[in-house]
């Protein structure tokens, strides 16, 4: 089921602006990238979910004028913490404790444990660290499209600073790091619609160490 999806699935070119995706499925999306797994379960990623038009045009010209950032339903933007901060660190802890009901030496110990390693490092390390963990939730984010069998298109191909400066992130300790338009196929215009997927043959992919 899983790989039927997948196989399903493309880099949509051109998306339909007049068929909407639902609430619902919308919402189903936006939660697998919040159950994804990160490391240290500290979610330094957040996604802003842009659907008002006139931001969107605004976006659409950071993002070289890629269609699909007007024509989806919305366009998710997965921007991720700046840096590692200790109120940040602290703020997972907090919630830790709150979800669980409990405190413990040992939970406090193990964040205190990141604190040493993360805070002494430098502040574009921990970014690109933060950035890894939005591409698990952006990898989630598309497999729940497929399964919804919305069309999902990520992209790294726009300017992160206008991004940045257009959602207003900067203030909020943010960078954009990728976008993810989820709408529907054009019925025309797409030039990949219709083609075979393109992938190296298991062999050529996977590499046995027994």
């Amino acid at each position: 089921m899983l790989n039927e999806k997948l196989n399903w699935r493309y880099a949509t070119k051109k998306m339909d602006p007049s068929k909407k995706v639902s609430q619902d499925k919308l919402d189903r999306i936006l939660e697998a990238a919040r159950l994804a797994p990160t490391s240290s379960g500290l979610q330094p990623f957040e996604v802003i979910v842009v659907t008002n038009p006139d931001v969107r045009a605004k976006l659409q010209e950071a993002g070289f004028g890629q269609s699909q950032i007007t024509d989806s339903t919305a366009l998710l933007v997965f921007a991720a913490w700046d840096n590692y901060t200790e109120a940040r660190i602290d703020s997972v802890l907090e919630l830790t404790e709150a979800v669980r009901g409990m405190k413990s030496d040992t939970l406090t110990g193990y964040f205190d444990r990141l604190k040493g390693m993360y805070l002494p490092r430098d502040e574009r390390v921990n970014f690109e660290h933060a950035a890894r963990q939005a591409y698990i939730g952006l990898g989630l984010a598309v497999t729940a499209a497929a399964f919804e069998e919305v069309d999902a298109t990520p992209m790294e191909g726009f300017e992160p600073e206008k991004f940045d400066e257009i959602l207003g992130l900067r203030k909020r300790g943010l960078k954009s790091v990728a976008i993810l338009p989820v709408g529907y196929r054009a019925e025309e215009g797409d030039w990949l619609k219709g083609a075979k997927k393109v992938r190296r043959p298991m062999d050529k992919f996977v590499t046995l160490v027994a």
